[in-house]
């Protein structure tokens, strides 16, 4: 299992947009990827939980992943929220 507190930079946060770009890119992975916030767990693959988590700029993000692609998994998922989810 790999994971990282990560600082969210992104001008709305983890809104619609960012989201949506963040389930899709999960979805690629067999790996099981997670997001905490306030103690709460929610799936990187839905699209409800990751909306739901209301992440703004600034806040932090608790990701977790654990799987048979976990390294590649985490390099994606992280290079993503940090680079402002811009797909690379």
């Amino acid at each position: 299992m790999l994971e990282k507190v990560i600082q969210v930079t992104n001008e709305t946060g983890i809104h619609a947009r960012p989201a949506a770009i963040l389930v899709k890119v999960a979805m690629r992975f067999d790996s099981d990827i997670f997001v905490y916030r306030s103690g709460n767990e929610y799936d990187a693959k839905s699209i409800m939980n990751v909306m739901s988590m209301g992440v703004r700029k600034g806040e932090e993000v608790h990701l977790k992943v654990n799987g048979p692609d976990e390294a590649e998994a985490f390099r994606t998922i992280t290079a993503l929220i940090e680079n402002d989810f811009k797909e690379a």
